[in-house]
């Protein structure tokens, strides 16, 4: 895959993230604009609950009504408190989410508790009804270890997830190649149709197109797409508009 249709698949795949505690309806506002780009649009913008609505209202006017709406639940620190994911997940699809990201109870695993995150994912699951999708977020980089990764992506996968998820982006590691290797593999091997988000630490074209080599080597070219693949970014989209353009993208961050 050459450098520049990596690019181009990669801002086709891209929930176009904005997930600061300071986010204001203007800043949704401009990332909405930025996901209107010459060379088409990311799959998604992904905002907090609070901003759903706004950021379906500003994608309406700017005629931009194929790009999803995901937020997240549960976040960021993964509580091990069911009834408060499926209640802000409730709210979220109320909302108008299309796409909800929720936090795996990745502590209580860490700690040898399985039945809490197949629990959650599935309570989260039947919230999500038949409205939205739910993307689980296993936070690889806190789990450290294969077996800990692995088996999240399984509980997650098995419990109803319609994509597993790298990570938060508010951890010291986030997306890695090597996390993605084993949550693709654990895909792979469920037989199941659940994508793959690679979230965090992606910003630059050419880290893009390492992540869709390796999953197009697992899971085959067919299944690489947008109803599969995701990347979660905030920094991603200018360095992909750059080397789009053919200009010097080695400096281009943010959207």
């Amino acid at each position: 895959m050459d450098i520049l249709q990596a690019a181009l698949k990669a801002l086709h795949f891209t929930d176009l993230t904005s997930l600061n505690n300071n986010d204001t309806p203007r800043d949704i506002s401009a990332l909405c604009a930025a996901a209107d780009t010459p060379f088409g649009s990311p799959a998604a913008v992904c905002v907090f609950p609070e901003m759903v609505v706004w950021a379906k209202h500003e994608l309406q006017r700017l005629n931009l009504p194929q790009i999803k709406v995901a937020t997240v639940t549960n976040f960021p620190f993964g509580s091990e408190d069911i009834e408060r994911a499926v209640a802000e997940t409730e709210r979220a699809v109320a909302c108008g989410a299309d796409e909800v990201d929720v936090v795996f109870p990745w502590r209580a695993l860490k700690n040898g508790d399985t039945q809490c995150g197949f629990d959650l994912v599935s309570a989260c699951k039947a919230a999500c009804g038949v409205t939205a999708q739910l993307k689980v977020i296993i936070e690889s980089g806190e789990l450290q270890t294969k077996d800990l990764i692995r088996s999240a992506s399984d509980i997650a996968i098995s419990a109803g997830a319609d994509f597993i998820k790298t990570s938060t982006g508010k951890v010291p590691v986030n997306a890695t190649l090597e996390a993605a290797e084993v949550m693709l593999t654990a895909i792979k091997a469920s037989g199941k149709n659940c994508g793959f988000k690679a979230a965090g630490g992606v910003r630059t074209a050419s880290e893009a197109a390492a992540y869709l080599t390796l999953a197009e080597s697992i899971m085959g070219r067919s299944w690489l797409t947008a109803e599969h693949f995701r990347f979660g970014a905030s920094s991603l989209l200018k360095n992909l508009l750059a080397t789009l353009a053919g200009k010097d993208a080695a400096t281009s961050e943010g959207y």
